[in-house]
């Protein structure tokens, strides 16, 4: 290549997407919270991340969830296996608001009873008010510490810490989730999936047979 010749652009590899939501891959989870009049609420929800003992939950701001959140801190955070994918889709249109807020009344209809309305079993917990979901393998009794609204104020950023965590015998080796065993529901697009096969580790892993080997 000389002076005067331009380098050649790079071979375009992607092309622009325009998806009408940004859910990339994420495990849908159960939230349980406490009604002002001591009934139980549950709502579907897939938005959250960990740091260590924090959960980070982006939790919709008009919902029943929310404001049982801003009054009583208790709550549980309920991991679905991908067959209970039918009870996230029966809760995707009812609320726990009654009336139905006008920015939902087109799309969702009010449940007094959510577990039974999802099929649900609630199950007490041990540190928390609010009950866990029965049929989840794995379950997170905690506690709001912090709620921040969103930018737009149709959410809330929940920082939530755990307190206790449960899981069936059938995922636990020791006192690790044995992540083999464990087959949380995957939320990618608007679609439910079970997770893929295995690929590789960390070395921080406490149950991988060796340490990664990496070329």
């Amino acid at each position: 290549m000389t002076a005067e010749q331009p380098a050649s652009a790079p071979a375009a590899t992607h092309v622009v997407a325009r998806p009408h939501v940004l859910y990339v891959g994420t495990p849908a989870y159960l939230i349980g919270s406490v009604n002002a009049d001591g009934s139980a609420n549950l709502a579907a929800a897939s938005s959250h991340w960990a740091l260590g003992d924090m959960l980070c939950l982006g939790i919709e701001a008009d919902g029943q969830t929310a404001l049982n959140m801003a009054e009583r801190p208790d709550i549980t955070v309920n991991f679905p296996s991908p067959a209970l994918w039918p009870a996230l889709v029966r809760l995707s249109r009812l609320t726990g608001r009654d009336p139905v807020p006008a920015a939902k009344a087109q799309r969702y209809a009010f449940a007094r009873d959510k577990f039974a309305a999802a099929h649900l079993t609630p199950q007490s917990s041990d540190r928390v008010a609010a009950p866990r979901v029965q049929e989840c393998l794995l379950q997170f009794e905690a506690v709001v510490r912090r709620m921040t609204p969103g930018l737009d104020g149709g959410y809330f950023m929940v920082e939530a810490e755990v307190v206790r965590v449960h899981a069936d015998p059938a995922i636990v080796d020791g006192d690790e989730i044995d992540p083999r065993l464990w087959h949380p529901l995957v939320y990618a697009f608007r679609h439910f999936f079970d997770r893929g096969d295995e690929v590789g580790w960390l070395p921080s892993s406490r149950l991988a047979p060796y340490p990664p080997i990496i070329d």
